[in-house]
């Protein structure tokens, strides 16, 4: 299903700006000549407004279609003084000059029209363009620019639509067969099997769809059978190679249909969406397996963090009775001068004691420096099977040629069988391609590995404890993972990201556009390190001599001292105002605003079926609108079908399921963005060009993959992360595990943004402050600028060691090594290049990126980038006031966003029930989609209200304006029945009103 406002086919608006009709519309000496051997008015009309329709659409309209503004523009431009009359224009439409100055018009701009003939040739361009995308728009934007290409005249819409969904539905069917002749007969059994149980029992179609819930040690051990049932089915399935936009709309459409549903599709169709299912759920569940593995060890190190402060505070009087009796052993020691009354005196204090002495000192030794390793053999214990469950389940491997991590993974499993606690040198080794480094080993793991003893022939010999090695590797391949060091075959999250990037050929081609966008000379390393050591240089010089100037910053004790900005009070004049606005503004149900909104846009034409089997719903308007009520403000569908007159609880969740997606989603919260992008009022707000990230916690039910407990906002849930406009509007949403590095999604949210509203400089909260994440977002051409708090704590690096500050000296520590920036410029830019052409995401990186690897060079250019580049930030925040309270400013806006969707989250207790993972960030996203049609409805709203107030002689200026937000809720009636009107009338936007006049 596609809609012509989705696609690039021109079309006339209904609104046209004077700038518009200047630009398109008015005809050009040259144009002006073609009229003047026409004799009558409309014909001269006629000709001139078909040239520039046709200039402007491509194609022929009636000319009654014209706006008003239009003709008028043109009727003064060519001098005709009288109307034209609609009859006229009708009789114009359906005469035979029409077709006449047509020709001349198609001749004069060298344009072909399109025939029947033309269509074998189209038909090949939709059919190439199907084999990469999957979605109809994207197929008829290519045909349009192929038909602009070769100068075509665009056909109807429709004949685009059909040509495009045949040539779609001929490419999907070749690929279904495709898959199909290389399916067994083995393997089609087994499909049917899962379709169709022989037995009678309940459909495995359904097990497939399994998400892993609450990680304890029964659910874990029931989701390792069920994954390792999944690799079994997938091992008689051959290789899908299909594109990534086709592979994953065939995901979606499998997920949505039921046993029997599959079963009535076409043979070809079913195996295929059966085969692609399996093989997407097989690499989710190697994803959720490597999550439980890291969450299992990191879950056990919380704990023993724990147990160690638990163990201090209650032998916190052991330590006391331990200092006080080494008190008096040097009491005893200082009062005597011969030595052998010194240790007379030494062992009156000890007595018997001694050796319980040495005892409890060796035991607080075992826990000195933060040490909780120890404290991990308990749950270890318990968790040992699981943790080699994981890795078995996990094939895992080598990124380079260094194969140290998987000789280490070799030798675990090795002691899997093992029970003894003590295992000497030799017999370790002989699992290692070479001797075990102990060099590897911390002084902390060392004290609790390795110990010296004697054999049976009094010869000296180096054991290793067993579990505590255990646990050692265990965490060592963990880090390996999560750095990128090792990676798994057919993981979505922790395959090899290396095998995602761009070839040189593409590097190489992409490079010199991209340099060009960013205005940086990327094509020569020495040329940008240079350029940006002689800006780090210039800047720090000239904030070290405006320091003592400085009246905000200051330096005590050598630590950086920022006054905070006081926010401004609003001056009364504002408050006035505003509270008029409140009295003006119509009382409204939540209701009314989504059906309002859903009458200007249109939303529900994004939300056809998402397989192609099904019949369109009836009422969709009112289907879609209760849907999202229901999702976007967690009523749940039995509480909506109470609340909505007419609509049964299954009515309430079948579009969800079989008509919503994440993705349809996200093309509705662009299009309400965009309209609102056209009102006069949001740019008194902010100019676009900003954007700020932040998160805020949803609650979930404790039983799924994706809750933990989250210390800094202190429960149980996941994290929802919004980038939110200068403007207000929320332009993207992720739903994120807590626990999470959320600036490793800062990044995504600017990336995926496919709206009009396009910023170039993002701020986020002070989890942004990572180098590599700067160091990456500079080379996107995004400027990063966070809150910075315990900036006193933050570092700030010299472009060279030679470099001294008058002022500023005491905030410096060690040099950029710009010679390692220039060696991998050419690698990292490898990586920006893929980010751009979609091979791979931003966070998918930053997630390797996050975590330190001796082995990732990529890692340490990123880090010392980030240093430059961080620092160049930081210099700029201590010195301009003005660059604070702007990100103060943006930031404030994130912070006033997650508290305006909260309130209209109010279903549920604000708990979200779904325990899908996939359900659950769907939810997040329509909360988005309701907030940002709310916010959308005030606007329009308030932009009436101002108007209204400034024509009764309302003082209304810049500054008032600047200081409204349409995070606006007085008006809004949450609770009570909920009638939908589809019938009401609701005037069209008019996004042409302006509130103050034009300077």
């Amino acid at each position: 299903m596609s809609s012509l406002h989705e696609t690039a086919y021109p079309r006339l608006r209904s609104t046209i700006t004077d700038k518009e009709l200047k630009e398109y519309y008015t005809p050009t000496p040259e144009e002006l000549k073609l009229i003047a051997s026409e004799k009558k008015p409309i014909l001269r009309f006629g000709l001139i407004l078909n040239l520039k329709l046709l200039q402007r659409l491509g194609y022929f309209v009636p000319l009654a279609s014209a706006s008003p503004s239009i003709m008028k523009h043109v009727l003064d431009a060519i001098g005709i003084k009288r109307p034209i009359t609609l009859k006229q224009l009708k009789d114009y439409d359906r005469s035979g000059s029409r077709s006449r100055l047509q020709q001349q018009l198609r001749e004069y701009l060298g344009i072909k029209p399109f025939g029947l003939s033309d269509q074998p040739w189209l038909a090949q361009i939709a059919e190439h363009a199907s084999e990469t995308k999957e979605m109809l728009a994207d197929i008829i934007n290519v045909m349009l620019e192929e038909l602009a290409r070769h100068h075509y005249e665009l056909p109807g819409f429709t004949v685009l639509k059909r040509i495009a969904r045949a040539a779609r539905n001929k490419v999907n069917e070749e690929c279904f067969r495709e898959i199909g002749r290389n399916l067994s007969p083995e393997a089609k059994q087994k499909i049917d099997e899962l379709l169709n149980p022989s037995d009678g029992a309940y459909s495995a179609w359904n097990i497939l769809k399994r998400e892993p819930i609450k990680p304890g040690n029964k659910e874990v051990r029931s989701y390792l059978q069920h994954v390792h049932w999944l690799q079994t089915l997938g091992e008689t399935l051959p290789e899908v190679d299909v594109p990534v936009a086709k592979y994953s709309q065939f995901a979606l459409e499998a997920r949505s249909l039921t046993a029997p549903e599959m079963a009535r599709l076409k043979v070809n169709k079913r195996y295929a969406l059966a085969v692609i299912l399996i093989r997407q759920q097989h690499s989710k569940a190697l994803d959720d397996v490597a999550n439980l593995y890291i969450k299992m060890l990191r879950s056990m190190e919380a704990s023993a963090q724990a147990a160690l402060n638990k163990y201090i505070l209650e032998h916190q009087k052991q330590i006391d009775t331990l200092i006080a009796k080494f008190r008096d052993v040097l009491i005893a020691y200082d009062q005597d001068s011969e030595k052998s009354t010194k240790l007379q005196a030494i062992g009156s204090v000890l007595g018997e004691d001694a050796s319980s002495l040495i005892d409890r000192c060796n035991q607080h030794i075992a826990y000195a420096g933060n040490n909780y390793y120890p404290f991990m053999l308990s749950n270890y214990r318990q968790k040992r099977a699981l943790l080699f469950n994981c890795l078995d389940i996990l094939d895992l491997q080598s990124t380079s040629s260094d194969t140290s991590g998987t000789s280490l993974l070799n030798l675990l499993k090795s002691l899997r069988s093992t029970r003894s606690e003590f295992i000497n040198e030799e017999a370790l080794n002989q699992h290692l391609p070479e001797p075990f480094d102990t060099t590897r080993l911390t002084e902390k793991w060392r004290k609790l590995i390795l110990s010296n003893t004697k054999n049976d022939a009094g010869e000296a010999e180096r054991l290793f404890h067993r579990k505590y090695l255990e646990l050692w590797l265990l965490l060592h391949i963990k880090h390996e993972l999560s750095s990128g060091d090792l990676f798994i075959p057919f993981s979505a999250e922790f395959d090899d990201y290396r095998e995602q990037l761009v070839d040189d050929e593409t590097l190489d081609e992409e490079l010199c556009d991209y340099s060009e966008q960013v205005e940086m000379p990327l094509n020569d390393a020495n040329l940008f390190v240079s350029n940006l050591k002689k800006e780090l240089t210039e800047r720090s010089k000239r904030v070290d001599e405006r320091f003592p100037s400085n009246l905000h910053a200051s330096i005590k004790e050598g630590k950086l001292s920022i006054s905070p900005i006081r926010s401004e009070q609003p001056q009364a004049e504002l408050q006035k105002l505003d509270a008029l606005i409140t009295e003006n503004l119509p009382e409204v149900s939540i209701t009314d605003i989504l059906t309002d909104t859903e009458k200007w846009l249109g939303l529900h034409k994004l939300f056809g079926p998402l397989s192609g089997n099904e019949l369109r719903i009836d009422e969709p308007e009112k289907r879609f609108i209760t849907t999202l009520f229901c999702y976007g403000c967690n009523l749940g569908p039995v509480q909506t079908a109470k609340s909505v007159k007419n609509m049964s609880r299954k009515q309430v969740a079948w579009l969800n399921l079989r008509h919503a997606s994440e993705d349809r989603l996200d093309k509705a919260i662009t299009q309400v963005v965009n309209a609102y992008n056209k009102f006069d009022l949001p740019k008194y707000w902010g100019s676009g060009k900003h954007a700020s990230a932040d998160g805020t916690m949803w609650d979930l039910y404790e039983q799924n993959l994706l809750t933990e407990y989250h210390i800094r906002y202190g429960g149980y849930g996941g994290i929802g992360y919004y980038h939110v406009s200068d403007t207000y509007i929320a332009l993207f949403s992720h739903f994120i595990p807590c626990g999470v590095y959320e600036a490793v999604y800062i990044l995504d949210g600017l990336m995926n943004n496919k709206s009009d509203i396009q910023p170039d400089t993002l701020h986020g909260d002070t989890q942004a402050q990572s180098y590599p994440v700067f160091g990456l977002s500079h080379l996107l051409g995004i400027n990063l600028m966070p809150r910075i708090r315990n900036i006193q704590d933050l570092l700030l690096f010299r472009p060279d060691n030679r470099y001294r500050y008058k002022n500023i000296e005491s905030l410096f520590a060690g040099s950029i090594d710009f010679k390692l920036i220039e060696r991998h410029l050419r690698d990292m830019l490898r990586v920006v290049i893929s980010i751009k052409k979609g091979k791979i995401t931003a966070s998918t990186i930053l997630r390797r990126l996050g975590t330190y690897s001796r082995r990732n060079k990529l890692y340490l250019a990123f880090k010392e980038l980030g240093k430059a580049i961080r620092t160049l930030f930081l210099l700029r925040y201590i010195d301009e006031i003005e660059l604070r309270k702007t990100i103060q400013s943006a930031t404030n806006k994130s912070e006033e966003f997650n508290g305006f969707i909260k309130w209209l989250f109010f279903g549920g207790e604000g708990i979200i029930a779904e325990n899908v993972r996939h359900e659950q960030r769907k939810i997040v996203k329509y909360n988005q989609l309701v907030a940002n049609m709310v916010i959308l409805y005030n606007v329009e709203k308030m932009t009436h209200v101002l108007k209204g107030l400034s024509r009764e002689g309302v003082v209304i200026n810049k500054e008032l304006l600047n200081g409204l937000s349409p995070y606006r809720n007085s008006n809004i009636n949450r609770f009570g029945d909920y009638n939908l009107d589809m019938e009401r009338e609701v005037p069209p936007l008019d996004f042409g009103i302006k509130i103050l006049e034009p300077e």
